[in-house]
């Protein structure tokens, strides 16, 4: 008996199931806005230096007659960061005069064909101060770190409901501050609040999904769960295009967090969570309530207190055996199951956030290229799943993300003139590290025993956090060369993949419980290999003894 068996008396996957999934993950299309958000409000428009005299504070980006204050490329585009010294002179004597550059001091003139304001031109993130769009970036990603860590030991203490519920106020709150007040230091502050309250209502979202769904739609609810961020993704290519200035952008997709905040109060708290934390008055409620809406009112009224506990024994019988994070590292079986999956974890974000922050770089329409992002995450998460099925999680993991880094090395050295092949395999690149992603879930919580699941999962998904905070820093290093980034992102692709290599094969597997079972299985892999190799012709005497040698490693 089991938590799976009380489900099934109250309806198994019914009408409430439905409900309180799409609940759930309506909030999900807006989580992939404020991740990729950054794209649009920190978008840099073409600029140039603001000439005194000649230029007011309705004067429109102009590049003509720019000769005798603005120093040109050889393409004869004004240069963004210098201007001509006493350029007011130079123009009364008809450009007759040559000096010596100096570097923007007045300020500086945007193009707001494309945006009528992003945090660029608000605050002058451009020329010396160009790294601070990264760093801000780079801030809310630490704020989702932070949140992956707190919020995730608050809600094994206060409930899912409870955080999930004070996430979507700090969201609403946080994003509509970003949005308003007057300085980049505040807008960082409350950006980073928002990457706190982004863990609270994933970690929280999925939970509750999955707590309240049967093994038989766990799948699907996952499936759904990363399309919900998917199709974040299309959305926010659509709602940028409409709103073109950055505060009413970052309310925007702020402000449906106040009404989220109210429907989550009409989600009920995890009814196994309850029952562990000594409540199982309030999870008999919560199930004889859903038992009504699957109808099953007859088999909810049933129910009592004490069959509650007595399905619920073994997992509280479990509780009362403490384990630590340290197990994760204690033996040699489980040490190579958790690096390997800290590397492929941190690699496949920080090459997915990297590659998806950059895509200015590209010279294409900036919304045409975020709905381009966007979609090829649907084909290539299907085909994940398909791949998972067909050959094993451990060829799926190490091919995907060796593919998106062959990929993105090979986009490191091509000319930036070749924009359709760049384009081309920058898509390639970032549909396989999704791909990635969708293995990543599937086959990580299949390599941890249930004893420590969530404590691999926890440490993994924080080492994916910051691979998320590292990556926008890394594009930084394009103003020395732009052949960095790319690179970088590639050979820590190709790294992970190989990492994965060395991992155990786990489809059509049973799920381990123990570090025993993970050590027995990491064993039997090692001793196979050496089998493989003596593959000789052997003597009568030869073959019995290695008879005998397969046989033990069977019974191990």
């Amino acid at each position: 008996m089991g938590f799976n068996d009380l489900l099934e008396i109250v309806g198994g996957q019914g009408r409430f199931q439905v409900i309180n999934t799409t609940v759930l993950l309506i909030p999900m299309l807006f989580m992939a806005c404020h991740n990729f958000l950054q794209n649009f409000s920190a978008a840099i428009p073409a600029h140039r230096c603001w000439i005194p005299g000649v230029d007011n504070t309705t004067a429109n980006y102009n590049q003509s007659n720019l000769v005798a204050f603005i120093p040109l490329h050889g393409d004869q585009n004004a240069k963004s960061c210098t201007r001509f010294r006493n350029s007011e002179l130079l123009y009364w004597k008809n450009y007759t005069i040559k000096n010596n550059t100096e570097l923007c001091k007045d300020g500086w003139v945007y193009d707001k064909s494309a945006f009528s304001s992003t945090i660029v031109t608000e605050w002058n993130l451009v020329c010396n101060h160009r790294k601070m769009r990264q760093v801000a970036q780079s801030i809310y990603m630490a704020g989702v770190l932070a949140g992956a860590v707190v919020l995730g030991s608050l809600s094994d203490r206060f409930g899912r409901k409870a955080i999930l519920i004070s996430s979507c106020l700090t969201m609403a709150v946080s994003g509509t501050c970003a949005a308003f007040l007057p300085s980049f230091v505040t807008y960082c502050v409350f950006r980073c609040l928002c990457g706190i309250a982004f863990s609270g209502i994933v970690l929280n979202t999925i939970s509750l999904c999955l707590e309240w769904t049967p093994p038989k739609g766990r799948t699907v609810v996952g499936t759904l769960f990363a399309y919900g961020f998917t199709c974040g993704q299309l959305f926010l290519a659509g709602i940028a295009y409409g709103i073109r200035d950055w505060r009413w952008l970052q309310f925007s997709v702020s402000a449906p967090y106040y009404i989220f905040f109210l429907t989550s109060w009409c989600v009920p708290e995890s009814a196994r969570w309850l029952i562990m934390n000594g409540r199982s008055h309030q999870a008999l409620r919560n199930l004889q309530r859903i038992a009504r809406i699957n109808g099953k009112r007859e088999e909810g009224e049933k129910l009592t207190e004490k069959i509650l506990i007595s399905h619920m024994q073994s997992e509280l019988n479990s509780v009362k055996h403490v384990h630590s994070p340290l197990d994760l590292f204690r033996t040699s079986g489980m040490c190579k199951v958790t690096i390997c999956l800290m590397i492929v974890w941190f690699s496949t974000s920080f090459a997915f956030y990297g590659l998806g922050m950059d895509l200015q770089n590209f010279g294409v329409d900036i919304f045409l290229l975020q709905f381009v992002f966007g979609s090829i995450d649907l084909p290539s998460k299907l085909a994940g799943a398909i791949l998972l099925s067909y050959t094993g999680r451990r060829v799926t993991q190490a091919a995907s993300l060796i593919l998106a880094g062959v990929a993105l090395l090979c986009n490191a050295f091509i000319p930036q003139e070749m924009r359709i092949a760049r384009l081309v395999l920058a898509v390639l690149g970032k549909g396989a590290l999704a791909s990635s992603f969708c293995c990543a879930y599937i086959y990580s919580s299949e390599l941890f025993p249930t004893i420590i699941r969530q404590s691999g999962m926890g440490v993994v998904s924080m080492k994916a956090r910051m691979g998320s905070m590292v990556a926008p820093l890394v594009l930084m290093l394009s103003e020395i060369s732009p052949i960095f980034p790319p690179a970088i992102y590639g050979a820590a692709a190709i790294i992970s993949g190989t990492a994965a290599v060395f991992l155990n094969e786990t489809s059509n597997q049973q799920l381990p419980d123990t570090i025993e079972e993970v050590e027995a299985r990491s064993k039997s892999r090692a001793f196979q290999k050496v089998i493989h190799k003596e593959e000789v012709p052997l003597t009568q005497s030869q073959a019995l003894r290695q008879t005998q040698k397969r046989h033990l490693i069977h019974t191990v």
